[in-house]
């Protein structure tokens, strides 16, 4: 079966929390395996390794998640990434061969099953209707996802590129670890950076050296101890792209996960994004547009 389509797996995903009733955050992913007589249980905390399992016996079906990473955020997102496997054209005849999937959610895998499946997952956790409303009043950059992690119960790095996903704003997300990117995710409006051609994929590159992201990864310390820190950037420094613009870096250390996630914003907004429903942006953006500006 050919690569599902990412709108076919919101479409999927979204419709399934409507059906549960959800017209509010946070979406219960183990309410919904439940009115499907999934049964649902912890692994022991000593048992590391995969994200989650799906098992079928006969007709019954059961989801396994990791509870050895104590974040309630990621364990929800690994009972909805399995859920994906369960829900998702395909998945079930291609991961259950042997009637037990082992899975690594969290936006972390290459394999394509993997990857839909999270996308399913952030799409039942987060419906964008939701989301977006939640957006308005969480605030920007990495408050504000820190804000929507709350509000959804979900982890800091499935709100982060759920975030990146829907905002009108130049944002990119990187999850590293030591000196490498595990991974990473675009907004729309940050692949203005690169004109006609693509943003440069970041996975499995080296941090850039002299970012804020490379000096805080050199303290391994403040990853555990989920410490923060932002700082100004050029763009050129993540991407090599956008000569002179300016933007924020903001890095969070994801506590026992042992990575760290970046949110990088480039000042790239233009009229385009004027929404004259948001009183807010209305404020705001005409404030921020009628400024003078100086060279300094």
């Amino acid at each position: 079966m050919p690569p599902l389509g990412r709108a076919i797996i919101q479409n999927t995903a979204e419709k399934i929390a409507v059906e549960a009733g959800y017209t509010a955050l946070p979406v219960c992913p183990k309410t919904i395996a439940e009115k499907h007589d999934i049964l649902v249980q912890a692994k022991p905390d000593a048992a590391k390794g995969c994200s989650g399992m799906l098992v079928r016996n006969g007709e019954q079906f059961g989801i396994l998640y990791a509870t050895h990473i104590r974040s309630e955020g990621f364990q929800r997102f690994s009972i909805a990434h399995e859920l994906g496997h369960y829900f998702l054209p395909g998945h079930p005849e291609a991961v259950l061969k042997n009637g037990i999937h082992q899975s690594q959610a969290g936006f972390v895998a290459r394999d394509r099953y993997e990857q839909e499946a999270d996308v399913f997952a952030a799409s039942l956790l987060m419906p964008a209707d939701l989301f977006k409303g939640a957006m308005r009043k969480a605030g920007d950059g990495l408050e504000g996802i820190i804000a929507l992690a709350t509000a959804a119960n979900t982890s800091l790095t499935a709100t982060a590129f759920r975030f990146a996903e829907l905002t009108k704003d130049a944002v990119a997300v990187v999850i590293s670890e030591g000196g490498t990117i595990v991974s990473c995710g675009y907004s729309e409006k940050i692949k203005n950076l690169a004109g006609r051609g693509a943003m440069p994929w970041l996975y499995g590159k080296p941090v850039p050296t002299d970012t804020l992201t490379a000096r805080f990864n050199a303290a391994p310390g403040r990853v555990a101890a989920a410490d923060r820190e932002e700082s100004a950037l050029y763009m050129t420094d993540w991407f090599g792209l956008g000569d002179g613009v300016r933007g924020s870096e903001e890095v969070i250390g994801l506590g026992g996960y042992g990575r760290t996630l970046t949110v990088i914003r480039g000042n790239l907004r233009t009229d385009d994004d004027f929404d004259p429903e948001d009183e807010a942006d209305d404020d705001e953006y005409l404030a921020d547009r009628w400024t003078p500006r100086f060279r300094r």
